[in-house]
C-alpha cells in the first residue's frame, strides 16, 4: 500500500489497522476511551505548532489529528453507529444551514445579522441535538442549570476557572483569598490521608479537590490557571536544560546522576535566574 493525497487511502489504512488476526494488535485492542487522550494531545500539538509558527510541523500534526478522526470514526462503524463519510456529511451539512447569506438566499447582508442567525442556527441545532440524545437515552444533566453553559470541551483547568467564574455571579463564591489558602491547607490534608489510605480512587479523587482549590485562589488573585501552569512548565524546561547542560560540561551522565546532585544543579539554576 502506497502513501497518497485522497483520504480515502487513510480510511483504507485505518481499516486493514483494524482488521482482525491481520491487523495491528495495538490499534485492536484500542476504544473510544483509551484513544480519547490522544485526540486531545494531538490537538494540543496542533496548537503548539500553530504558536511556533512551524507550518512544517502543522502540516504532520494536522495529519496526526485527521487520523485520531478516522480512527473514531473506524471504530463507530464498527459499532454499527456511523462512518467517517456520516462525519464529513454532518460537518459539510452543518456549514451549510449555518451560512444560509453564502449558500441560500438571507437577509444577513451585514456581520450583526450573520452573528444574530448563527445563533438562531445554532439554538434550533442545541434544541435538534436534546431530542436526539433523548430518544437515545442520553443524559443532558451537565448541560442544564446555571453551569449549563459552561462547556466541558476545554482544557480542564479553564473548565474549573469558568464554572468558579459562573457561581460567582449569583455570589457562591469567598470574598477574599484568604478562606481560600485555609481551603487549601484543608485539602492538602485530605490529600494526605487518602495517600495513607492507600486508595488510588480517593486519591485520584482528592488531588482533583487541591488542584480545583488551587485555581479558585488564581482567579480571586487575577492569574489564569492555564497560563500560570504553562510559565511554570517553560521554567521547569529552563531549569532543567540547566542540570542537563552543567551535568555535560562535567562529563556525568544524566542517568546516573544523583538526586542529591540534580537538586544542587536545580538551586544553581535557581541562583542564576535571580541574577
Amino acid at each position: 500500500m502506497k502513501p497518497a493525497k485522497d483520504i480515502t487511502r487513510l480510511i483504507e489504512i485505518m481499516a486493514a489497522l483494524r482488521t482482525p488476526v491481520t491487523g495491528c494488535p495495538w490499534d485492536l485492542e484500542q476504544n473510544f476511551e483509551t484513544i480519547k487522550p490522544y485526540t486531545i494531545e494531538e490537538a494540543y500539538e496542533v496548537a503548539d505548532a500553530i504558536e511556533r509558527g512551524d507550518l512544517d510541523d502543522l502540516r504532520d500534526e494536522l495529519g496526526d489529528l485527521l487520523l485520531q478522526v478516522v480512527f473514531h470514526a473506524r471504530m463507530a462503524e464498527e459499532q454499527g453507529e456511523f462512518g467517517f463519510g456520516d462525519v464529513v456529511e454532518a460537518i459539510t451539512s452543518k456549514m451549510i444551514r449555518r451560512h444560509p447569506h453564502v449558500f441560500a438566499e438571507s437577509g444577513a447582508d451585514d456581520p450583526t445579522k450573520v452573528k444574530k442567525q448563527w445563533s438562531d442556527i445554532k439554538a434550533e441545532e442545541k434544541r435538534e441535538r436534546v431530542a436526539r440524545r433523548s430518544m437515545r437515552g442520553i443524559s443532558e444533566d451537565f448541560k442544564t442549570g446555571h453551569l449549563g453553559d459552561v462547556h466541558r470541551a476545554q482544557p480542564a483547568l479553564t473548565e474549573a476557572l469558568k464554572l468558579q467564574e459562573q457561581a460567582a455571579k449569583v455570589g457562591f463564591d469567598w470574598s477574599e483569598p484568604e478562606p481560600i489558602l485555609d481551603k487549601i491547607e484543608e485539602e492538602i490534608a485530605e490529600f494526605r490521608a487518602a495517600l495513607a489510605s492507600g486508595d488510588k480512587a480517593k486519591i485520584a479523587d482528592e488531588l482533583g479537590d487541591l488542584i480545583f482549590a488551587a485555581v479558585n485562589i488564581g482567579r480571586h488573585v487575577g492569574a489564569d490557571p492555564e497560563m500560570a501552569l504553562r510559565g511554570t512548565n517553560t521554567k521547569f524546561r529552563r531549569r532543567f536544560a540547566h542540570i542537563e547542560r552543567k551535568l555535560d560540561e562535567n562529563s556525568e551522565a544524566l542517568e546516573a546522576a544523583s538526586l542529591e546532585r540534580m537538586e544542587d544543579l536545580w538551586q544553581d539554576a535557581k541562583q542564576h535566574e535571580r541574577k
